[in-house]
Protein backbone atom coordinates (compact mmCIF):
# COMPACT_ATOMS: atom_id res chain seq x y z
CA UNK A 1 0.00 0.00 0.00
CA UNK A 2 1.22 3.48 -0.87
CA UNK A 3 2.71 5.04 2.28
CA UNK A 4 1.41 8.42 1.17
CA UNK A 5 -2.05 7.27 2.09
CA UNK A 6 -1.14 6.47 5.71
CA UNK A 7 -2.56 9.90 6.42
CA UNK A 8 -4.57 11.70 3.76
CA UNK A 9 -5.26 15.39 4.40
CA UNK A 10 -7.85 17.71 3.03
CA UNK A 11 -8.33 21.34 3.98
CA UNK A 12 -11.37 23.51 3.47
CA UNK A 13 -12.32 26.99 4.58
CA UNK A 14 -12.96 26.15 8.21
CA UNK A 15 -12.22 22.54 9.04
CA UNK A 16 -9.26 20.22 8.68
CA UNK A 17 -10.18 16.64 7.83
CA UNK A 18 -7.94 13.65 7.48
CA UNK A 19 -8.28 9.97 6.61
CA UNK A 20 -6.22 7.25 8.28
CA UNK A 21 -5.78 3.64 7.26
CA UNK A 22 -5.79 0.66 9.58
CA UNK A 23 -7.66 1.91 12.65
CA UNK A 24 -7.32 -0.54 15.56
CA UNK A 25 -10.22 -3.03 15.47
CA UNK A 26 -11.44 -2.23 18.97
CA UNK A 27 -11.53 1.53 18.24
CA UNK A 28 -13.27 0.93 14.92
CA UNK A 29 -15.88 -1.28 16.61
CA UNK A 30 -16.53 1.30 19.30
CA UNK A 31 -17.01 3.99 16.65
CA UNK A 32 -19.41 1.83 14.64
CA UNK A 33 -21.31 0.75 17.77
CA UNK A 34 -21.76 4.38 18.80
CA UNK A 35 -23.27 5.30 15.44
CA UNK A 36 -27.05 5.29 14.89
CA UNK A 37 -26.18 3.34 11.73
CA UNK A 38 -24.38 0.54 13.61
CA UNK A 39 -24.51 -2.76 11.77
CA UNK A 40 -22.94 -6.20 12.17
CA UNK A 41 -21.55 -6.07 8.62
CA UNK A 42 -19.40 -3.08 9.56
CA UNK A 43 -17.85 -4.78 12.60
CA UNK A 44 -14.13 -5.46 12.25
CA UNK A 45 -14.66 -9.22 12.59
CA UNK A 46 -16.79 -9.27 9.46
CA UNK A 47 -13.56 -9.06 7.48
CA UNK A 48 -12.63 -12.45 8.95
CA UNK A 49 -15.96 -13.88 7.89
CA UNK A 50 -15.34 -12.57 4.37
CA UNK A 51 -11.82 -13.98 4.28
CA UNK A 52 -11.94 -14.39 0.48
CA UNK A 53 -12.08 -10.60 0.21
CA UNK A 54 -9.42 -8.03 0.89
CA UNK A 55 -10.27 -5.74 3.80
CA UNK A 56 -9.14 -2.46 5.31
CA UNK A 57 -10.52 -0.14 7.97
CA UNK A 58 -10.61 3.53 6.99
CA UNK A 59 -11.24 6.26 9.55
CA UNK A 60 -12.08 9.92 9.06
CA UNK A 61 -11.21 12.71 11.48
CA UNK A 62 -11.79 16.39 11.97
CA UNK A 63 -8.54 17.28 13.70
CA UNK A 64 -8.52 14.72 16.57
CA UNK A 65 -12.21 13.88 16.54
CA UNK A 66 -13.15 10.58 14.89
CA UNK A 67 -16.22 11.34 12.78
CA UNK A 68 -16.60 8.16 10.72
CA UNK A 69 -15.09 4.75 10.15
CA UNK A 70 -15.79 2.04 7.63
CA UNK A 71 -14.81 -1.49 6.75
CA UNK A 72 -13.94 -1.53 3.05
CA UNK A 73 -13.86 -4.93 1.37
CA UNK A 74 -12.25 -5.47 -2.02
CA UNK A 75 -12.69 -8.12 -4.69
CA UNK A 76 -10.58 -8.83 -7.74
CA UNK A 77 -11.95 -8.18 -11.20
CA UNK A 78 -10.41 -9.10 -14.57
CA UNK A 79 -7.18 -7.45 -15.84
CA UNK A 80 -5.77 -6.76 -12.38
CA UNK A 81 -8.52 -4.34 -11.37
CA UNK A 82 -10.73 -4.62 -8.31
CA UNK A 83 -13.95 -3.30 -6.84
CA UNK A 84 -14.64 -2.06 -3.35
CA UNK A 85 -17.67 -2.75 -1.18
CA UNK A 86 -18.65 -1.18 2.15
CA UNK A 87 -21.47 -3.44 3.44
CA UNK A 88 -24.18 -1.52 5.30
CA UNK A 89 -21.87 1.49 5.50
CA UNK A 90 -20.60 4.17 5.60
CA UNK A 91 -21.53 4.98 9.21
CA UNK A 92 -21.38 8.76 9.23
CA UNK A 93 -23.51 11.90 9.40
CA UNK A 94 -24.85 12.19 5.85
CA UNK A 95 -26.31 15.57 6.70
CA UNK A 96 -22.80 17.00 7.07
CA UNK A 97 -22.15 18.11 3.49
CA UNK A 98 -18.44 18.86 3.95
CA UNK A 99 -17.80 15.55 5.68
CA UNK A 100 -19.58 13.62 2.93
CA UNK A 101 -17.52 15.40 0.27
CA UNK A 102 -14.29 14.65 2.11
CA UNK A 103 -15.09 10.99 2.76
CA UNK A 104 -15.98 10.33 -0.87
CA UNK A 105 -12.95 12.25 -2.11
CA UNK A 106 -10.75 10.19 0.19
CA UNK A 107 -12.34 6.92 -0.90
CA UNK A 108 -11.82 7.87 -4.53
CA UNK A 109 -8.14 8.63 -3.89
CA UNK A 110 -7.69 5.37 -1.99
CA UNK A 111 -9.47 3.47 -4.78
CA UNK A 112 -7.23 4.93 -7.48
CA UNK A 113 -4.12 3.89 -5.59
CA UNK A 114 -5.45 0.33 -5.31
CA UNK A 115 -6.71 0.00 -8.93
CA UNK A 116 -10.37 -0.07 -7.94
CA UNK A 117 -12.84 0.65 -10.72
CA UNK A 118 -15.62 1.60 -8.33
CA UNK A 119 -16.65 1.37 -4.68
CA UNK A 120 -20.16 0.25 -3.79
CA UNK A 121 -21.85 1.01 -0.45
CA UNK A 122 -25.35 0.50 0.95
CA UNK A 123 -25.89 2.45 4.18
CA UNK A 124 -28.34 1.23 6.82
CA UNK A 125 -30.47 4.33 6.25
CA UNK A 126 -34.25 4.21 5.86
CA UNK A 127 -35.51 5.58 2.56
CA UNK A 128 -37.93 8.00 4.19
CA UNK A 129 -35.00 9.58 6.05
CA UNK A 130 -32.67 9.84 3.04
CA UNK A 131 -33.57 13.10 1.26
CA UNK A 132 -30.62 15.14 2.57
CA UNK A 133 -28.33 12.14 2.24
CA UNK A 134 -29.20 11.64 -1.43
CA UNK A 135 -28.54 15.29 -2.17
CA UNK A 136 -25.14 15.34 -0.47
CA UNK A 137 -23.96 12.01 -1.88
CA UNK A 138 -24.92 12.69 -5.49
CA UNK A 139 -23.39 16.17 -5.27
CA UNK A 140 -20.17 14.53 -4.07
CA UNK A 141 -20.09 12.14 -7.04
CA UNK A 142 -21.90 9.00 -5.85
CA UNK A 143 -24.43 7.36 -8.16
CA UNK A 144 -27.60 6.06 -6.54
CA UNK A 145 -28.96 2.83 -8.05
CA UNK A 146 -32.48 3.89 -7.07
CA UNK A 147 -35.48 2.14 -5.57
CA UNK A 148 -34.80 -1.17 -7.27
CA UNK A 149 -37.77 -3.40 -8.04
CA UNK A 150 -36.12 -6.80 -7.65
CA UNK A 151 -34.56 -8.02 -4.39
CA UNK A 152 -31.74 -9.66 -6.35
CA UNK A 153 -30.61 -6.37 -7.87
CA UNK A 154 -28.95 -5.52 -4.55
CA UNK A 155 -26.27 -7.25 -2.49
CA UNK A 156 -28.17 -6.55 0.74
CA UNK A 157 -31.99 -6.47 0.70
CA UNK A 158 -33.64 -3.04 0.65
CA UNK A 159 -36.66 -4.28 2.63
CA UNK A 160 -36.24 -5.88 6.04
CA UNK A 161 -38.58 -7.19 8.73
CA UNK A 162 -37.47 -5.63 12.02
CA UNK A 163 -38.55 -6.69 15.50
CA UNK A 164 -38.20 -4.04 18.23
CA UNK A 165 -37.96 -5.26 21.82
CA UNK A 166 -39.98 -2.37 23.20
CA UNK A 167 -42.85 -3.14 20.81
CA UNK A 168 -42.75 -6.94 20.84
CA UNK A 169 -45.38 -9.01 22.61
CA UNK A 170 -47.00 -12.36 21.94
CA UNK A 171 -50.29 -10.75 22.92
CA UNK A 172 -50.20 -8.89 19.59
CA UNK A 173 -50.15 -12.10 17.54
CA UNK A 174 -53.32 -12.88 15.59
CA UNK A 175 -55.48 -15.93 16.27
CA UNK A 176 -53.89 -17.99 13.50
CA UNK A 177 -50.42 -17.41 14.93
CA UNK A 178 -51.64 -18.29 18.41
CA UNK A 179 -53.03 -21.54 17.02
CA UNK A 180 -49.72 -22.40 15.34
CA UNK A 181 -47.83 -21.78 18.58
CA UNK A 182 -50.29 -23.86 20.62
CA UNK A 183 -49.86 -26.74 18.18
CA UNK A 184 -46.07 -26.49 18.41
CA UNK A 185 -46.09 -26.22 22.19
CA UNK A 186 -48.40 -29.22 22.48
CA UNK A 187 -45.95 -31.23 20.40
CA UNK A 188 -43.03 -32.81 22.33
CA UNK A 189 -40.40 -30.39 21.06
CA UNK A 190 -37.24 -29.60 22.98
CA UNK A 191 -35.55 -26.21 22.56
CA UNK A 192 -31.78 -25.92 22.85
CA UNK A 193 -29.79 -22.68 22.74
CA UNK A 194 -26.08 -23.16 22.12
CA UNK A 195 -23.07 -22.74 19.92
CA UNK A 196 -20.72 -24.91 17.88
CA UNK A 197 -21.90 -28.10 19.57
CA UNK A 198 -25.21 -27.73 17.70
CA UNK A 199 -23.73 -26.96 14.27
CA UNK A 200 -23.95 -30.52 12.89
CA UNK A 201 -27.67 -30.69 13.61
CA UNK A 202 -28.21 -27.16 12.29
CA UNK A 203 -26.37 -27.97 9.07
CA UNK A 204 -28.59 -31.04 8.66
CA UNK A 205 -31.72 -28.89 8.87
CA UNK A 206 -30.27 -26.29 6.52
CA UNK A 207 -29.42 -28.95 3.95
CA UNK A 208 -33.07 -30.02 3.88
CA UNK A 209 -34.06 -26.37 3.48
CA UNK A 210 -31.69 -26.04 0.51
CA UNK A 211 -33.29 -29.05 -1.16
CA UNK A 212 -36.79 -27.72 -0.51
CA UNK A 213 -36.03 -24.26 -1.89
CA UNK A 214 -33.66 -25.36 -4.64
CA UNK A 215 -30.88 -23.05 -3.44
CA UNK A 216 -27.30 -23.41 -2.21
CA UNK A 217 -26.62 -21.81 1.17
CA UNK A 218 -23.64 -22.43 3.48
CA UNK A 219 -22.02 -25.48 5.03
CA UNK A 220 -21.22 -26.55 8.59
CA UNK A 221 -17.71 -25.05 8.45
CA UNK A 222 -19.12 -21.61 7.65
CA UNK A 223 -21.67 -21.76 10.47
CA UNK A 224 -18.96 -22.90 12.87
CA UNK A 225 -16.74 -20.05 11.71
CA UNK A 226 -19.45 -17.48 12.40
CA UNK A 227 -19.98 -18.77 15.92
CA UNK A 228 -16.26 -18.92 16.67
CA UNK A 229 -15.64 -15.34 15.47
CA UNK A 230 -18.62 -13.98 17.42
CA UNK A 231 -18.45 -16.32 20.44
CA UNK A 232 -20.34 -14.12 22.90
CA UNK A 233 -22.73 -12.50 20.42
CA UNK A 234 -23.73 -15.45 18.26
CA UNK A 235 -25.93 -18.44 19.07
CA UNK A 236 -27.94 -21.24 17.54
CA UNK A 237 -31.55 -22.02 18.39
CA UNK A 238 -32.42 -25.65 17.72
CA UNK A 239 -35.79 -27.34 17.97
CA UNK A 240 -35.77 -31.12 18.41
CA UNK A 241 -38.70 -33.51 18.12
CA UNK A 242 -38.83 -36.31 20.68
CA UNK A 243 -40.13 -38.95 18.33
CA UNK A 244 -41.06 -41.66 20.84
CA UNK A 245 -42.93 -39.16 23.02
CA UNK A 246 -44.94 -37.97 20.01
CA UNK A 247 -45.69 -41.54 18.91
CA UNK A 248 -46.84 -42.47 22.41
CA UNK A 249 -49.04 -39.40 22.65
CA UNK A 250 -50.69 -40.06 19.29
CA UNK A 251 -51.18 -43.74 20.18
CA UNK A 252 -52.98 -42.76 23.39
CA UNK A 253 -55.16 -40.34 21.43
CA UNK A 254 -55.99 -43.07 18.92
CA UNK A 255 -56.90 -45.52 21.67
CA UNK A 256 -59.15 -42.94 23.36
CA UNK A 257 -60.74 -42.12 20.01
CA UNK A 258 -61.45 -45.79 19.34
CA UNK A 259 -63.05 -46.22 22.77
CA UNK A 260 -65.23 -43.17 22.23
CA UNK A 261 -66.21 -44.49 18.78
CA UNK A 262 -67.22 -47.85 20.26
CA UNK A 263 -69.11 -46.19 23.09
CA UNK A 264 -71.51 -44.04 21.08
CA UNK A 265 -74.35 -44.72 18.68
CA UNK A 266 -74.74 -41.09 17.63
CA UNK A 267 -74.09 -41.17 13.89
CA UNK A 268 -72.83 -37.59 13.69
CA UNK A 269 -70.44 -38.17 16.58
CA UNK A 270 -69.27 -41.49 15.10
CA UNK A 271 -68.53 -39.76 11.78
CA UNK A 272 -66.42 -37.12 13.55
CA UNK A 273 -64.57 -39.77 15.55
CA UNK A 274 -63.95 -41.85 12.42
CA UNK A 275 -62.38 -38.84 10.72
CA UNK A 276 -60.16 -38.27 13.74
CA UNK A 277 -59.22 -41.98 13.87
CA UNK A 278 -58.15 -41.88 10.22
CA UNK A 279 -56.10 -38.75 10.81
CA UNK A 280 -54.29 -40.24 13.81
CA UNK A 281 -53.69 -43.54 12.02
CA UNK A 282 -52.24 -41.74 9.01
CA UNK A 283 -50.01 -39.58 11.22
CA UNK A 284 -48.67 -42.62 13.10
CA UNK A 285 -48.03 -44.43 9.82
CA UNK A 286 -46.02 -41.46 8.53
CA UNK A 287 -43.96 -41.28 11.72
CA UNK A 288 -43.24 -45.01 11.53
CA UNK A 289 -41.63 -44.47 8.11
CA UNK A 290 -39.06 -42.02 9.46
CA UNK A 291 -35.67 -43.67 9.00
CA UNK A 292 -33.89 -41.98 11.88
CA UNK A 293 -32.10 -43.94 14.56
CA UNK A 294 -32.14 -41.00 16.94
CA UNK A 295 -35.17 -40.43 19.13
CA UNK A 296 -34.42 -36.66 19.25
CA UNK A 297 -34.68 -35.35 15.70
CA UNK A 298 -33.53 -31.85 14.69
CA UNK A 299 -36.46 -30.23 12.90
CA UNK A 300 -35.80 -26.46 12.93
CA UNK A 301 -32.91 -24.12 13.63
CA UNK A 302 -31.72 -20.53 13.41
CA UNK A 303 -28.34 -18.79 13.60
CA UNK A 304 -28.32 -15.33 15.16
CA UNK A 305 -25.44 -12.88 15.65
CA UNK A 306 -25.66 -9.62 17.56
CA UNK A 307 -23.55 -6.48 17.41
CA UNK A 308 -23.98 -3.18 19.27
CA UNK A 309 -27.41 -4.19 20.55
CA UNK A 310 -28.75 -5.21 17.14
CA UNK A 311 -29.24 -8.88 16.31
CA UNK A 312 -29.30 -10.37 12.81
CA UNK A 313 -31.14 -13.64 12.17
CA UNK A 314 -28.71 -14.75 9.47
CA UNK A 315 -29.85 -18.29 8.67
CA UNK A 316 -32.96 -20.31 9.42
CA UNK A 317 -34.45 -23.57 8.23
CA UNK A 318 -36.78 -26.43 9.08
CA UNK A 319 -37.62 -29.98 8.03
CA UNK A 320 -40.80 -29.85 5.96
CA UNK A 321 -41.64 -33.43 6.97
CA UNK A 322 -42.72 -32.03 10.34
CA UNK A 323 -44.34 -28.87 9.03
CA UNK A 324 -47.80 -29.81 10.38
CA UNK A 325 -46.46 -29.24 13.90
CA UNK A 326 -45.34 -25.66 13.02
CA UNK A 327 -41.79 -25.94 14.41
CA UNK A 328 -40.50 -22.88 12.51
CA UNK A 329 -42.84 -20.52 14.36
CA UNK A 330 -41.72 -21.77 17.76
CA UNK A 331 -38.05 -21.74 16.78
CA UNK A 332 -38.21 -18.15 15.55
CA UNK A 333 -40.08 -17.06 18.67
CA UNK A 334 -37.45 -18.65 20.92
CA UNK A 335 -34.70 -16.99 18.85
CA UNK A 336 -36.29 -13.57 19.24
CA UNK A 337 -36.67 -14.02 22.99
CA UNK A 338 -33.07 -15.18 23.35
CA UNK A 339 -31.75 -12.24 21.31
CA UNK A 340 -33.58 -9.81 23.58
CA UNK A 341 -32.48 -11.70 26.67
CA UNK A 342 -28.88 -11.15 25.54
CA UNK A 343 -29.33 -7.40 25.54
CA UNK A 344 -30.29 -6.68 21.95
CA UNK A 345 -32.88 -3.96 21.33
CA UNK A 346 -33.73 -5.10 17.80
CA UNK A 347 -33.71 -8.25 15.72
CA UNK A 348 -33.62 -8.20 11.93
CA UNK A 349 -35.66 -11.14 10.62
CA UNK A 350 -33.99 -10.64 7.26
CA UNK A 351 -34.80 -9.44 3.79
CA UNK A 352 -38.06 -9.40 1.87
CA UNK A 353 -38.95 -9.20 -1.79
CA UNK A 354 -39.28 -5.58 -2.89
CA UNK A 355 -42.83 -6.10 -4.14
CA UNK A 356 -44.11 -6.87 -0.63
CA UNK A 357 -46.70 -9.01 -2.35
CA UNK A 358 -49.31 -10.68 -0.15
CA UNK A 359 -48.67 -13.83 -2.21
CA UNK A 360 -45.09 -13.97 -0.92
CA UNK A 361 -44.92 -16.89 1.51
CA UNK A 362 -41.84 -15.51 3.28
CA UNK A 363 -43.52 -12.17 3.90
CA UNK A 364 -46.67 -13.91 5.12
CA UNK A 365 -44.59 -15.99 7.56
CA UNK A 366 -42.60 -13.07 8.97
CA UNK A 367 -45.62 -10.77 9.27
CA UNK A 368 -47.12 -13.15 11.82
CA UNK A 369 -44.47 -11.90 14.28
CA UNK A 370 -45.72 -8.31 13.81
CA UNK A 371 -42.43 -6.81 12.59
CA UNK A 372 -41.88 -3.29 11.30
CA UNK A 373 -41.26 -3.48 7.54
CA UNK A 374 -38.45 -1.04 6.78
CA UNK A 375 -37.28 0.15 3.37
CA UNK A 376 -33.61 1.10 3.13
CA UNK A 377 -32.26 3.63 0.67
CA UNK A 378 -30.31 1.01 -1.30
CA UNK A 379 -26.95 1.07 -3.05
CA UNK A 380 -24.58 3.76 -4.24
CA UNK A 381 -21.66 3.44 -6.64
CA UNK A 382 -18.63 5.69 -6.38
CA UNK A 383 -16.91 5.50 -9.79
CA UNK A 384 -13.13 5.51 -9.49
CA UNK A 385 -12.09 4.86 -13.07
CA UNK A 386 -14.73 6.79 -15.01
CA UNK A 387 -13.61 5.38 -18.37
CA UNK A 388 -13.86 1.73 -17.35
CA UNK A 389 -16.76 2.09 -14.90
CA UNK A 390 -19.46 0.93 -17.41
CA UNK A 391 -17.46 -2.23 -18.18
CA UNK A 392 -16.79 -2.69 -14.48
CA UNK A 393 -20.51 -2.91 -13.78
CA UNK A 394 -20.75 -5.81 -16.23
CA UNK A 395 -17.86 -7.62 -14.53
CA UNK A 396 -19.48 -6.94 -11.17
CA UNK A 397 -22.73 -8.58 -12.21
CA UNK A 398 -20.80 -11.66 -13.33
CA UNK A 399 -19.15 -11.95 -9.90
CA UNK A 400 -22.17 -10.93 -7.85
CA UNK A 401 -23.36 -14.44 -7.05
CA UNK A 402 -20.26 -15.00 -4.86
CA UNK A 403 -20.96 -12.06 -2.54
Amino acid sequence: MNAAFAAFFCYNKVMTYRMEIGLAPEIHDRAIAASPLANLLQSSNWATIKSNWGAVRLSFYEENQLLASCLLLSRQLPLGFSMGYIPRGIAMDYGNRELVRFVLKSLRAYGKTNKMLFIKFDPAVKFDESEKMLSNLTEAGARWTGRTKDMHENIQPRFNAMIYKNKFSEENFDKKMQQFLRKARNTPFEVEIGGSELVADFAQVMKKTEVRKGVALRNADYYRKLLSIYPSDGFLTMLYLKLSALTESLSRDLEACQMAFNGTKNEKKRAQLLTEKNRLTKELTELAKISDDADKIPVAGGLIVGFAGHAEHLYAGFDEAFGKYHPAYLMWLESIKEAFKRGNATLNMGGLENSLSENDGLLSFKKKFKPVIEEYVGEFDLPINRLLYPLAKVAYRLRKTSF
